[in-house]
């Protein structure tokens, strides 16, 4: 929305062809950046807090710098149940964002599937808080749903891409009883990906089960083409997290898609997949590739293979490239992965670029954690089918 702005999507057509990335994709809302700056201000406020009572000068490194805004401000202004204002990070503009701000923007913006504005809620939330949070986040989908059925659009759009939208199964209902809801989109250049855009309503509720059941109940009852479970993995532990969507499991529909925001770790894909769940997101592959981190594909799979049950017990799945004995390992990074990183280079190479902090070392290991993580995703499929999942 900010950057690189709205205006040079729509120019574009969207973000496949601004990308030119002819794959299903997925927008978020915005209400987890927002989330994301509030705790950031939280943060930085408990680290003054801690430096002003110590009398100490030494600067803080999480510190904002205000930069060419002068004296800094709130990045979060306001949240109301009209929507969030907030700050640009990069001009300290303020910017009103609402429910219906938000599906324009994700319209402009091209997805196939788009996120429900909603209000993440941070950890540890109180009871209070988190319901009215949740109330919010219902209210706000319903003004998202009532917004997406009366966007004015012009006709005679064709798919440009059909094969985009075949992946979704008939099954989850996004046929012609929900287009209704979702119609066609146009842009500047008439090039979108896809002529529809499937929206997702988000499930919140905190680390509480009474607010998680509750929500899990009206989210799916409104009838979205997908559901979004949110507000995890924001502080609580791994058990926390895995509670909060085994007490919605019995409320998620069997007919449509379930998507888990910001879970992605190899053991919980694996283990929530049995909860209902379809789609993950999460940066850490590529996350772990900025700091040498290498998955290590044999270790994942028989993961998948051989589990019993889900576990809360650590595994570690990848090694680090920065150790001394890679410097003159000439054998793959990995041999096990047929990605194009471990078919063409060493680890004494990937070792060497790490070192000297070339920019080439982060994109050939971030190839290859994606690579892998595709594997799996790919495993996790043939023991669905095969009913081992």
């Amino acid at each position: 929305m900010i950057h690189p702005g709205v205006e040079v999507l729509q120019t574009a057509g969207g973000i496949h062809a601004f990308a030119h990335y002819s794959i299903p994709l997925m927008s978020d809302s915005g209400g987890f950046q927002v989330f994301s700056l509030a705790q950031k201000e939280r943060i930085n406020d408990k680290l003054q807090i801690i430096n002003n009572k110590s009398n100490s000068n030494v600067k803080l490194q999480n510190k904002r710098v205000a930069g060419v805004r002068g004296d800094e401000k709130p990045l979060v202004e306001k949240i109301s149940n009209d929507g969030v204002m907030f700050r640009s990070l990069y001009d300290g503009q303020l910017v009103n964002f609402t429910p219906e701000t938000s599906m324009d923007f994700q319209r402009v913006i091209g997805a196939d599937i788009n996120m429900a504005f909603d209000e993440c809620t941070y950890h540890p939330a109180t009871h209070e808080y988190a319901e009215r949070a949740m109330e919010r986040t219902h209210r706000w989908l319903k003004r998202c749903i009532q917004h997406r059925s009366v966007i004015p659009v012009k006709t005679g759009i064709q798919e440009k891409n059909k094969e985009i939208i075949d992946w979704i199964p008939a099954s989850a209902g996004m046929t012609q009883n929900t287009t209704n809801h979702y119609p066609p989109f146009d842009f500047a250049q008439g090039k979108p990906t896809t002529s529809h855009q499937y929206l997702y309503g988000i499930i919140q509720g905190g680390i509480y089960e009474d607010l998680r059941k509750k929500s899990a109940e009206f989210v799916v009852g409104k009838n979205t083409p997908g559901v979004a479970i949110g507000g995890v993995s924001v502080g609580e532990t791994k058990e926390e997290m895995r509670k909060q969507v085994e007490w919605v499991a019995p409320y998620l529909p069997k007919d449509r898609p379930v998507h888990l925001l910001g879970v992605g770790q190899v053991d919980d894909i694996v283990d929530l997949v049995e909860f209902g769940i379809d789609t993950f997101d999460c940066v850490e592959p590529t996350r772990l590739a900025r700091v040498g981190r290498v998955y290590e594909t044999k270790k994942i799979l028989e993961y998948v293979e051989t589990r019993h049950g889900t576990s809360l017990q650590a595994h570690t799945f990848d090694f680090d490239i920065n150790k001394l004995s890679n410097k003159s390992d000439l054998t793959p990074l990995d041999e096990n992965c047929h990605c194009s990183t471990c078919m063409n280079y060493s680890k004494a190479y990937l070792y060497h670029l790490f070192k000297q902090r070339e920019l080439l070392g982060y994109t050939l290991l971030s190839y290859h954690n994606l690579f892998v993580m595709e594997c799996l995703m790919e495993q996790v499929r043939i023991m669905i089918e095969a009913n081992k999942l």
